[in-house]
Formats: structure tokens, sequence, C-alpha cells
């Protein structure tokens, strides 16, 4: 498709306007804060998209850490990356015991999630950690193994005014999604799944 010299020159006039508009709106935009992220709905990627955002702390040396609440001795390649390549930036501590369908132990599973809580609001506190990934916390306030209100209230009283604080997994409680300041809601639009495709390797672990 070519364009006339005209259309060249209404694109360049829009593209013009858009710029100044975008840049308007920046100029306001200069306040930093550690920010409260959920991210949660059914789909694919909600700890996919947590892990990309520690990454992204790695490259610009920023220390990190991750708690994983249901993934417990699962050999994933986000976890074998992190502790093999990144140790020296990014904490990993997976204190979950994995499905409670797997488990069959309602106390145990509540036992991990309290100890991971614990861990969590520890690595919360240091301030020298600049974002805290809460990988499938969301589900561990699901089914009532953390009290909802307490992690509410402890992210806004106590957090450090520049971490940043990331939490996985279906069905926040809206307590939480109300005290976020960032929320992404992943929708089910297909997986293989149901097709009959088990995990696989890289793209689900």
């Amino acid at each position: 498709m070519s364009l006339t010299p005209e259309d060249a020159t209404r694109h360049a006039e829009k593209m013009a306007r858009i710029k100044a508009a975008r840049a308007k709106m920046m100029a306001g935009k200069t306040g930093e804060k550690g920010l409260i992220i959920v991210h949660t709905g059914p789909g694919k990627g909600k700890s996919s998209s947590g892990f990309g955002m520690v990454l992204r702390c790695i490259a610009h040396g920023m220390p990190c850490a991750v708690v994983q609440f249901i993934k417990g001795a699962w050999d994933t390649g986000e976890r074998r990356l992190l502790t093999t390549h990144f140790a020296g930036l990014c904490q990993f501590y997976a204190m979950g015991e994995g499905f409670t369908w797997e488990t069959q132990d309602k106390a145990r599973d509540i036992a991990a999630a309290k100890a991971g809580w614990v861990k969590a609001k520890a690595l919360i506190l240091d301030e020298r950690i600049r974002l805290v990934l809460l990988d499938e916390i969301n589900i561990a306030l699901r089914y009532g193994y953390l009290d909802a209100d307490e992690v509410v209230e402890f992210l806004l009283t106590q957090k450090p005014a520049m971490t940043h604080v990331v939490l996985t997994g279906r069905n926040a409680p809206p307590g939480l999604i109300e005290a976020a300041d960032l929320v992404s809601e992943i929708a089910a639009v297909k997986h293989p799944f149901k097709e009959g495709i088990k995990a696989q390797k890289g793209v689900e672990f």
C-alpha cells in the first residue's frame, strides 16, 4: 500500500498531536512509590508475569525475593534459573507443599502457608530488597490458610515505602484488590489442557 503525500502529511500531523498529548500527560507523572501489584484471574500467565518482573529487577541490579506458597519441591525453570545464576540478587523460597489435592492434609497446608507468610514479612521489611514476589499467595488466602485482612493490613501499614510486592493467584480477595495499586485480571480464552495437552516444560514450568 503506497501513501500519497497528503496521507503522509496527515499521518505525521496526527502522530505529532499524539506525541504532544503523551508528553503533556507524562509531565505530570513524576512520583515514585513501592507498589502493591496483584495478578489474578482464571487465565494462564499470572506467575509468569510476576517472574518477568523479577527478571527486570535483576537486570537493573535491584535485589528481589520470591516466596512460593503452593509450589514446593517442583523443579521449575524459574527456580532453577534464579537459584543457579542469580542467587546474589534474588532470594528464592519454595514454602509450599503442593496443591491441596496432592497433600490432602489441611493442617499441613495451613502450617506451610503460615511459614511462608512469616518469611514473606521478613523479606518485605528488609528495605534492601526492592521487589518481593508472593507466588500463588491468593490461593492460600482463598482457602483461608492465611487471614486476608492481616495480609492487607501489613502491606498497607508496614511495607517500606519503596518496596514493590507482587501477589499472584486466582481469586484475589476483594480487600486485596481494593488495597492494590495495580491489578491485572488474566482471562481464560483458550488453553491446550482442554484438548488433552499436559503441562509442558518451558511453558508451564
